[in-house]
Parts: structure tokens; sequence; C-alpha cells
């Protein structure tokens, strides 16, 4: 199967950036995208955005004619258990926005992957890469080593829980600065003043295990900021 070593280079440590694109993207916008810079994978969103399922697999199947994974923001913490339901549709990662406790963590996972890891259901002929091998077993088992799992930290208490939420089988956790920085001023007493005293608490609380900090930081400019700090994984805006 192709792409088949990007969730070892994320848990490696490479440095991977991902750029942004709506889902109601053609392939001709896709492509003009792409071809700005050297993108590791393709993200989208439905958390803020519309979104229907057709338009997902329209998308997906975009990416994978261009030969770039995508990862896609579910609309709400609680839909955790709809994982498995959207990754039929085509996506190699999934983003679970606002986490904060570890029992959404354990959702998450039992949805994201296959039996005998977790409960994930089989079938969809839209799946990542399913074309090169329906094999059930075999598949299984080669999704459960390539699909990468994100949950976003929002939050103060999230932060300070990064390490419980970084349990095996998460891949990144994420960063959703405006809404951190919400929580940040309804704590004006809180040590932590900046976003960026989050990301470097998260990165002191993940160190020695393979889940890694993934940025999102929209600007370019600041890609070599964040990469000094540690962060090995970031989501930008195209470049103009």
């Amino acid at each position: 199967m192709a792409r088949t070593d990007f969730k070892q280079r994320m848990r490696d440590g490479e440095i991977l950036i991902g750029v942004s694109a709506p889902i109601s993207a053609t392939k001709s916008q896709m492509e003009d995208i792409l071809g700005k810079d050297d993108y590791a994978f393709i993200n989208t969103d439905s958390q803020h955005s519309a979104f229907n399922e057709e338009t997902l697999v329209q998308f997906c199947g975009y990416a994978d004619e261009l030969d770039i994974p995508v990862q896609f923001r579910i609309k709400h913490t609680w839909q955790a258990y709809l994982i498995g339901n959207l990754l039929d549709l085509g996506p190699a990662g999934i983003e679970v926005p606002q986490v904060e406790e570890p029992e959404t963590v354990d959702e998450a996972l039992k949805y994201f992957y296959y039996p005998q890891v977790g409960r994930r259901s089989w079938g969809g002929a839209a799946r990542w890469q399913i074309a090169a091998d329906g094999d059930r077993l075999r598949y299984a088992d080669w999704w459960n080593s390539h699909g990468w799992l994100c949950l976003q930290m929002e939050s103060i208490q999230a932060v300070s829980n990064a390490r419980l939420l970084a349990k095996a089988g998460v891949d990144c956790l994420t960063w959703g600065p405006s809404d951190l920085l919400y929580d940040i001023e309804a704590h004006p007493q809180h040590p932590f003043r900046t976003v960026d005293d989050c990301v470097r608490h998260a990165l002191k609380q993940l160190e020695g295990t393979t889940t890694r900090i993934s940025f999102r930081s929209y600007d370019y400019n600041l890609r070599s900021k964040y990469i000094d700090m540690g962060v090995t994984v970031l989501m930008e805006s195209p470049k103009p």
C-alpha cells in the first residue's frame, strides 16, 4: 500500500507540515494549494464548516488521486463514537476537538481502531487505501498501524492533563489557540499566561512518549518558531 510510513514518521518526530483546504475544494483548487509547498498531509474541517458525507468522500477521493492523506476534524467532542463511520468515508487521520477528559480519549480510541485493538466496525468502499487490499484481517492490521488519531487541547485543563490524554494509540495532541486564549483570559492568576507557555508545558509532559504536538499556527512564517520549541507537526493555511 502507498504512504505506509506517515504514522511512523510522525512518531519518529519528523517535521510534517499540513495544509488546510475547505471541504468544498475542487481537485484543481486542491492541486493549487498543494503546489505551494512540500506538504505531508491536507486537513479539512467540519467543526466550524458546513459538512455532508458525500462532500467528504469527494474531498478524500481528490486527495487520494493527488497522493496526499487527509486529516479530518469532526463536528463535536461528543461525536467521538462516530469516528469509525467517518473514517469509512476516506480520511487517513481524525482530529477530535475540545478534548479534556481521559474518558473521551477512550471513546475515540475504541472507534478509531479495528479489533483486536478497538471496536471499529468493518465496511466502507471509500476507506483510505482499501482498494489496495480489501482482505478484512490484513486491512485492519494495516489500518491500526497507519491511520493517525489527534486530540485537540483547547483549555488549561486539557494542557494540564496532556500526559493523561496521551494514551497508547494517540498520535498527536493538537492545538486550538483561539479557544485556549479564552480559557487563559478566564483564569488571570493561572501560571500559564500565553499559548506558548502551554505548548512548552505539554512538550515537557510528552517527553519519552510517541505522542507528538501538532500546532495549528495557520501562518507559515511561524514555522521555525514552533519547530525550535519542539513541535514536529504543523497545520498551516496555504501560502499566498
